[in-house]
């Protein structure tokens, strides 16, 4: 018998509206303004409804992440030119998306939830992925030096708009390209 209730998840169009303001929150005031009462005023959405799906700021961080894949540039075939087009979209979403805030935001949230820095790490990981990727295609096979390459390319850009509240340098992440695989050409094909 099968028993009337309500569904597991938020409907899509109450999430997305939910969602929505919860990240214009983050990007205006952090993600100590994501409370329920602040999102109902803002959205109208129930209370009950938003405390049912998204009770702490880190439900909110979680769910915010796995809506916001950003899908790579198509890969041209040439692995190197591939890793620049990386460069180049990370550049671009650090000036004009929420990426910076957004890792604002969970640095902030890590500080005081613990269970925060899971989804820090996982972000982080996301925004890695398509660069450990794009070297690995490059025909580098030691793991250790695909993570030192990846690394040595986007932790000056991290450092740039979240440390120095500056741009992220393009140039010195072009020339990080170069540079990091030039050091190892025993690894490459």
């Amino acid at each position: 018998m099968n028993r009337p209730g309500r569904p597991a998840g938020p409907a899509s169009e109450t999430a997305e509206i939910v969602l929505t303001a919860a990240l214009e929150l983050i990007l205006t005031e952090g993600a100590a303004a994501l409370t329920p009462q602040r999102l109902h005023g803002m959205t109208g959405v129930a209370r009950t409804t938003i405390y049912r799906h998204w009770p702490t700021p880190k439900d909110f961080l979680a769910a915010l992440i796995t809506v916001a894949p950003h899908p790579s540039p198509a890969p041209t075939g040439d692995p190197v030119a591939d890793l620049h087009a990386e460069v180049d979209s990370l550049c671009d979403r650090l000036r004009d998306k929420p990426v910076a805030a957004f890792l604002r935001a969970l640095v902030t949230a890590s500080a005081t939830d613990p269970d925060c820095v899971e989804l820090r790490h996982r972000y982080v990981t996301d925004l890695l992925a398509p660069f450990r990727a794009a070297v690995a295609a490059a025909g580098v096979r030691d793991r250790a030096a695909i993570e030192e390459i990846a690394m040595t390319i986007v932790a000056p850009l991290l450092v740039d708009v979240l440390l120095l509240d500056g741009p992220a340098d393009r140039e010195r992440a072009h020339r990080a390209v170069g540079d990091a695989l030039n050091r190892i050409p025993a690894q490459r094909p």
